[in-house]
């Protein structure tokens, strides 16, 4: 496997991460260990999880399978989401991420976060705060790179600008959803994080489960994230997302590949994704996502792909007057 540099970081990931939201609520104990298993097997060596998947239960669960491989994990964790009942159980204030930290370190039996999230935006708290807080982390050593997910391109950019000014650790790493249903991110986050040096890794490459072949126009299944679950079943709401998901499964059936292999190899042909964060409800679900690694994405194939949904618009509509510079 071919390992990949995290921006500026140093750091160097697989170029799969292995997303663990399944532990403890979709995926038992035991079931978890099967696919840690394997997706060490397979060489990824980047472990995404977050203080509220499964109440606590991923992290304690994820905790028990890295204990004895620590030091050749690199581990991200997330804050923002409320954690339990408490007034002050959410969000991004100094003293929230404090104590987050403090409990996400516990339940994963480690003294360190290689990468730490800021999970959302905190409309209610100062960004200098919440940098102020993670610059106090990194020293500290309990984190030793911040990161960010869900924040649109020009949160990211006022809170880098901060952290020069201030002279803080700044963002390093940044999670935006990315699919071939969902491109918004090629708009601003992705020319942003490769003007910054930032790294990126993208979550949901099968759309909830809509680039699997299950999902079309004519085609529900019984059961599934996008049937069972009311988020989901909103963001992949819109007639034109299964259209695209018929046009897919149509190119993949064609090429004879699996669609969420090929959802993933997608995601990850983008020079601008460092790693997509497949994740898995049992092995094999999970075997079609590690499919991709052996992908060949030609840049004609990744074309074709991409056709098939629509190219988000540029992040200014005047584009002319760049164009007329050089013409």
């Amino acid at each position: 496997m071919e390992y990949v540099p995290v921006g500026s970081t140093g750091v160097r990931i697989s170029p799969l991460c292995f997303g663990t939201m399944s532990f403890g609520s979709e995926a038992d104990e035991d079931v978890s260990a099967q696919m840690f298993h394997r997706v060490r097997e397979a060489g990824i060596n980047f472990f995404d999880t977050a203080d509220v998947y499964g109440a606590g239960a991923s992290e304690e669960i994820l905790g028990k399978l890295i204990s004895g491989c620590r030091d050749e994990i690199v581990l991200a964790s997330k804050v923002f989401y409320p954690t339990g009942p408490d007034i002050n159980a959410a969000g991004l204030s100094r003293r929230h991420i404090v104590r987050s930290v403090e409990d996400s370190m516990t339940r994963l039996g480690t003294d360190r976060l290689d990468f730490y999230f800021v999970h959302a935006f905190d409309e209610h708290t100062p960004i200098e705060q919440t940098l102020h807080a993670l610059d106090d982390l990194q020293r500290q050593g309990k984190i030793l790179y911040p990161a960010v997910s869900n924040w649109a391109a020009w949160q990211i950019a006022t809170a880098l600008g901060i952290s020069a000014r201030e002279g803080l650790a700044r963002f390093e790493l940044i999670q935006p959803m990315y699919n071939l249903v969902k491109r918004q991110a090629e708009a601003e986050i992705l020319p942003l994080a490769a003007a910054e040096n930032l790294g990126v890794i993208t979550y949901s490459p099968l759309g909830g489960g809509l680039l699997t072949g299950k999902y079309g126009t004519r085609t529900r299944p019984g059961t599934g994230r996008l049937v069972e679950n009311a988020r989901y079943a909103d963001r992949y709401g819109l007639d034109t997302d299964y259209a695209t998901a018929n046009r897919f499964t149509a190119l993949a059936q064609e090429i004879g590949a699996k669609p969420a292999t090929l959802a993933v190899a997608w995601t990850m042909a983008n020079p601008n994704v460092t790693a997509p964060i497949i994740g898995a409800r049992n092995l094999t679900q999970l075997q079609d996502s590690l499919a991709a690694l052996d992908v060949d994405m030609t840049a004609e194939l990744r074309e074709q792909i991409s056709a098939l949904s629509p190219t988000p618009a540029p992040a200014t509509d005047r584009t002319e007057i760049l164009k007329s510079l050089w013409t």
